[in-house]
């Protein structure tokens, strides 16, 4: 906001300068006039809300088009990769797709509204991208739930993934054992099958595609051609699958 602020001072107090005849300024009369300029602020500061409210919403605009037009252009690596987790209803008439990170608290935040939304609402496919960011533990994590994936399928990927989006601790070789084994999966061949180039390739694509989309930062979830960046509480994830739903028909 700061930064707004800023930018819109620059233009009041700049471009008169430089602009028409008001180029042709004297210094005292530019001086003058940068002077009622800034008096003109202070007595309506409105107006600098205002102008702030239509750059943000211009800018809003821009990034809708830009997320369309990525998400266009890399769709069949979003929504059908071929080798990412796909559940909900796989027959669902629209795909909600995930990039998590399991150490993201927001990624946690969001677990439980997506896993709700998916619920109650029956007909969203959903697709997750494994994408850890925030450190050795973060991939690790996402080397155990691929690795379970390739060599386990989707619904132990599924239990796991539930268990590491609310496991509090860290990981390690003995624990991770225990874990799979809790859940009911055999965790010898997973935990052989970690280091496997196959786990690194299947993060890697998926960390190759984040660039294209300019995915910084996890959640960030797709929805029809738009993007979503960051937690969206249940109640707007639904508007926005109704939105999603009304431009298709």
């Amino acid at each position: 906001m700061r930064r707004l602020m800023l930018a819109i001072l620059a233009v009041f107090w700049l471009v008169p300068a430089q602009a028409g005849g008001l180029g042709d300024m004297t210094d005292e009369e530019r001086a003058a006039f940068r002077v009622e300029i800034r008096d003109y602020l202070l007595e309506n500061p409105e107006v600098l809300m205002e102008a702030i409210a239509v750059l943000e919403q211009r800018q809003q605009q821009n990034q809708a088009g830009t997320d369309q037009e990525m998400v266009e252009t890399n769709a069949a690596e979003i929504f059908d990769d071929g080798f990412s987790y796909v559940g909900g209803n796989p027959d669902g008439d629209i795909t909600l797709v995930e990039f998590l990170d399991y150490r993201c608290t927001y990624c946690r935040k969001a677990h439980a509204d997506v896993a709700e939304l998916i619920r109650t609402d029956g007909n969203i496919r959903f697709v997750i991208k494994e994408f850890p960011i925030l450190g050795e533990q973060s991939t690790l994590a996402s080397k155990l739930a691929v690795a379970t994936l390739h060599k386990a399928g989707p619904d132990a990927y599924f239990k796991l993934n539930d268990f590491l989006m609310t496991f509090g601790g860290n990981l390690t070789p003995n624990n991770m054992n225990g874990i799979l084994q809790k859940l009911g999966t055999d965790p010898e061949p997973i935990l052989a099958y970690m280091d496997d180039d196959a786990v690194m390739g299947h993060i890697g694509k998926v960390n190759v595609l984040a660039q294209k989309l300019q995915i910084t930062g996890t959640p960030t979830f797709v929805l029809g051609t738009e993007m979503l960046r960051g937690y969206v509480p249940l109640a707007n994830m639904r508007e926005v699958v109704a939105e999603v739903r009304r431009a298709k028909n």
